[in-house]
């Protein structure tokens, strides 16, 4: 009885230390939406008072005493219990912080807050000179806190931690050079054949005021509750969870590029499904929370790609679509659009990049990033740096700064580490769907009908209210019966791009 009231007791601390980080949250979402530019810096004050005050709670000696009495009782005997669950990520979270000075977590807050502001300066301005003394001091910051978390090989394994938990610099090399070796003569096949789509219908005129009913009636129809959750306009498309019932997305539109903001909403709200389908009696604790980042992606990309960009959703939507844009799609078939929407081509931008060439975007990143932090590579070298990756992985170079190492806002956030996490969700997600087809036979019937009810309570039911009861490799295990494995998303590729280009 003892240990469940202190059990109790922790679940309760705990939960207040998440509702703090919700309203940095808010912040958060607000600093990338209305924040006016001349709020930066006062934003960033209140941001790094703000994990001041979540690490105080979160590295509390009550925290710490709570996890020392519960740990090896029977209370968390079962391995999978969600008792054990909570105490075993709580004490994860609990040992990685009590690592960190507060000073540390203040300022890494601080800097990257206005460093946000900058880059989307930096971005407007093709300025990489306005960005590199934040990014210095980011790195910098980062380094500091890799060596106060502590690590074997790489100051980069500690932070990928953060957001794919327990990977390593070591095991994602061994992910990714099966995939590339793989990956390359099917990208190479596919730009060499002479069959191409029409990709300059997506560059029609497309309104973005429709371009909005578009996608709400489509995010709606994916399941995504407008009671609990809203889109709104950014410069760089994000989903965040504020708490129960309240999840944000933000995406851009263009009205020169329908991909472009159609196809963030899909990813964005893929990631809003996941949030949304926790379990809010479990809210603040790590059973209410998402298993990684890389079972996130997965979700965003399967929604985005594998159901987005397929036959029978197009069969289903298309129509409504030409219904909203007359002029631009008036003439094209489903087949054209279908088409269109599956280009295959070595591009510069990521967000916008196909299904067979973005992994190497993230190669690309992965590869600099793991650079930048281990200190071989200069913040200042980073643009040559980025113009020769992306030579070696896709044969092209940008022509200034803007389509090149400005194009992304993670690095600004502080958030080393996250770009793997890319590539991860792309062979989850493959290895998910081919799980839930063979679970449900209907499948692409249902797409075709505009009907996901039976692919989200799939997806509920198997990933979603787990919460953090499985670690990502042994969550897709119990889910698809096989370890995490590139196979699924090559077998997947062939298929389909073969069909479009090859067969």
């Amino acid at each position: 009885m003892k240990t469940r009231a202190t059990y109790e007791e922790l679940l309760g601390l705990w939960r207040d230390q998440a509702l703090l980080a919700s309203c940095s949250a808010v912040l958060g979402w607000d600093e990338q939406t209305y924040l006016p530019r001349g709020g930066a810096e006062h934003r960033g004050n209140q941001l790094a008072q703000l994990a001041g005050l979540h690490h105080e709670k979160v590295t509390s000696p009550r925290i710490a005493d709570a996890l020392g009495e519960i740990e090896n009782t029977d209370l968390v005997a079962t391995s999978d219990s969600p008792e054990a669950a909570n105490v075993r990520e709580i004490r994860r979270v609990v040992d990685r912080l009590s690592r960190l000075p507060r000073t540390l977590v203040e300022e890494l807050a601080r800097t990257t807050t206005i460093a946000q502001q900058e880059w989307s300066l930096a971005r407007r301005e093709n300025s990489f000179a306005r960005l590199q003394p934040w990014l210095e001091a980011i790195f910098v910051l980062k380094r500091q806190e890799a060596a106060c978390l502590g690590y074997v090989e790489s100051p980069y394994d500690p932070l990928l931690d953060e957001f794919e938990p327990g990977a390593t610099a070591r095991g994602l090399d061994a992910v990714f050079q099966p995939l590339r070796r793989e990956l390359t003569p099917l990208c190479d096949a596919i730009l060499g054949s002479s069959r191409r789509p029409d990709p300059s219908i997506l560059r029609r005129y497309y309104p973005v005021d429709r371009q909005r009913i578009f996608s709400d009636v489509v995010a709606a129809a994916m399941g995504f509750d407008f009671e609990k959750g809203r889109i709104d306009l950014t410069e760089h498309p994000f989903c965040t969870q504020l708490g129960p019932g309240d999840c944000r997305v933000a995406t851009r539109f263009d009205a020169r590029n329908f991909g472009d903001g159609f196809y963030s909403v899909l990813h964005e709200v893929g990631h809003a499904l996941y949030d949304q389908g926790t379990d809010p009696a479990q809210y603040g604790t790590p059973m209410g929370e998402t298993a990684s980042l890389g079972i996130h992606e997965s979700q965003s990309r399967l929604w985005e790609n594998t159901i987005g960009r397929s036959r029978p959703f197009w069969d289903h939507w298309l129509p409504l679509a030409r219904q909203l844009f007359p002029d631009s799609l008036r003439d094209v078939t489903t087949e054209a659009f279908h088409f269109a929407n599956n280009l295959v081509a070595a591009t510069l931008n990521r967000v916008e990049a196909d299904e067979v060439t973005y992994n190497f975007h993230i190669l690309a990143r992965f590869d600099l990033e793991k650079a930048l932090i281990e200190g071989d590579l200069a913040v200042a070298d980073l643009p040559d740096a980025w113009s020769g990756a992306y030579q070696k992985y896709l044969g092209i170079s940008p022509s200034h700064d803007a389509e090149g190492c400005l194009q992304d806002i993670h690095w600004s956030a502080g958030l080393i580490g996250y770009f793997p996490t890319y590539a991860l969700g792309n062979l989850f997600a493959a290895q998910f769907f081919e799980a839930a087809s063979a679970d449900l036979p209907g499948l692409d019937a249902s797409i075709s009908k505009g009907d996901f009810a039976d692919l989200l309570a799939w997806l509920r039911n198997r990933i979603h209210r787990h919460g953090q009861r499985y670690r990502a490799s042994d969550l897709i295990n119990r889910v698809t019966g096989s370890p995490p494995s590139h196979a699924p998303l090559l077998r997947s590729l062939r298929r389909k791009y073969g069909r479009l280009y090859l067969d």
